[in-house]
């Protein structure tokens, strides 16, 4: 990472502030999303990665998810116990298990995704029809940027959170951005 030192900067007070305000908000609405399905934010969290990664022991599921091993266990068996989650044997240990998805939580997780989604899209829908691929190529780069300043402090903390954005290859190691450029 370049690092400068602290001074005022009116344009990295702007991106604070709008990305401060950018978080709030989607959190708001994800955690609006996911109540109303019963949950809390972790919980469909662990759903979608479930769901996007096939099953995984809780370790590692909690790891990608960024949770503790205690909160990973409770949110999980809370998962479990109203039967969106199962417990199958770990076919590389005996002595282990994996965690996946059962039909109620295959649907549970199509549903919080479904709320984002429409939210998703009624955000786009407040945008100027010409300006929607500006504003979402310009959100891959700062996304990009947001990787590669990580990655010197944190090297793979980052890399689950933009495989969904990859293939636009808005987080290139070398710095390049744009579609179809490849990490």
């Amino acid at each position: 990472m370049k690092t400068r030192q602290a001074t005022a900067s009116p344009e990295a007070s702007r991106l604070q502030v709008a990305i401060r305000a950018l978080v709030r908000r989607f959190s708001i609405s994800e955690r609006a999303d996911v109540s109303c399905c019963g949950m809390t934010v972790a919980q469909a969290a662990a759903l979608e990665a479930l769901r996007a990664e096939g099953p995984q022991r809780s370790g590692a599921l909690g790891r990608r998810l960024g949770i503790s091993p205690s909160t990973a266990s409770r949110n999980l068996a809370l998962l479990e116990d109203r039967g969106l989650i199962e417990r199958i044997p770990d076919p590389e240990d005996g002595r282990a298990c994996r965690l996946r998805l059962t039909r109620r939580g295959r649907s549970a997780g199509s549903q919080v995704e479904e709320y984002e989604r429409r939210f998703a899209l009624s955000v786009l829908d407040e945008l100027p029809a010409s300006r929607k691929e500006e504003v979402l190529e310009s959100l891959e780069q700062l996304l990009g940027a947001i990787h590669r300043a990580t990655e010197s402090c944190c090297p793979g903390a980052f890399e689950h959170l933009v495989e969904e954005i990859e293939p636009t290859g808005c987080c290139t190691n070398d710095g390049n951005t744009g579609r179809g450029a490849k990490r």
